[in-house]
């Protein structure tokens, strides 16, 4: 999927790089990761299925537990806390998912040192 994803948001960085858009970039970053989340909740399936990944992923058996049979939706899910906390940005920076906020601050410090002639 991240072949898929990464040159879309290069594109993103490319159209929107001279505009003021920090805060854009911000909320798609967080939207493009709850969204990655709710497919990895949606591919789980069976509640039980859901209780072993969170706890592989890190989670306490309890908090697992609780999270996997807590009957809310998947978009609920994917935004609740039990995930946020197994799969982080580093998690998505790993897996080599570019963030649409570090590419903003390259393109910009380039052009900015361009400018400079260093």
């Amino acid at each position: 999927m991240k072949e898929d994803l990464n040159p879309i948001l290069r594109g993103w960085i490319n159209y929107f790089r001279l505009a003021e858009v920090k805060r854009f970039a911000e909320d798609m970053d967080g939207w493009i990761r709850r969204r990655l989340r709710l497919i990895l909740w949606k591919q789980w399936k069976r509640n039980w299925t859901r209780r072993k990944r969170l706890i592989e992923a890190g989670l306490s058996e309890e908090r697992a537990v609780m999270s996997a049979f807590n009957r809310r939706g998947s978009w609920w899910n994917s935004g609740a806390s039990h995930m946020n906390d197994v799969f982080r940005k580093k998690f998505f920076d790993d897996l080599g998912l570019i963030s649409m906020v570090d590419e903003l601050y390259k393109c910009r410090h380039f052009n900015f040192r361009n400018r400079l002639g260093t």
